[in-house]
């Protein structure tokens, strides 16, 4: 009895870990409306997460990979491009950093993906590991 429940659980567990994995690799795409009485598009805006790989202050762009196994993507920002940390609080673009998890808002022009937001995923603060050495002597 206790071996099936186990197993059960078990079970449920890795289903959960295998959701999870790929809800954190999901990428949402929406399409672009045009009224074809008035001939005005409706610009949508396409979101995916994963982590950032390289970002070089110099550059136009930031490449961002949603999976491990996937290649990663150049997605160009702008002026308007606006960086916020995981409470929602714009913080500056040295915030951004290699491995950083993110959620990228970004909209296609042409064969150019426009990121217009990143929301990081975690704090955009620096540890600093300590390390201290205590040296304990006996008198002879």
């Amino acid at each position: 009895m206790k071996q099936t429940r186990l197993v059960k659980m078990l079970a449920a567990g890795a289903a959960f870990a295998v959701a999870l994995g790929m809800a954190f690799a999901q990428e949402t795409t929406t399409t672009t409306t045009t009224n074809p009485a008035t001939g005005a598009t409706t610009e949508s805006t396409t979101t995916s997460t994963g982590t950032i790989t390289t970002y070089t202050p110099s550059s136009d762009y930031i490449t961002f990979r949603s999976t491990t196994d996937t290649a990663p993507v150049r997605y160009y920002y702008n002026k308007n491009t606006t960086i916020l940390d995981p409470e929602g609080r714009t913080v500056t673009w040295s915030a951004i950093r290699p491995d950083l998890p993110a959620t990228f808002y970004y909209v296609k022009e042409g064969d150019r993906m426009i990121v217009r937001k990143i929301v990081l995923t975690k704090p955009a603060a620096t540890y600093e590991k300590k390390e201290s050495t205590t040296t304990t002597t006996t008198p002879p």
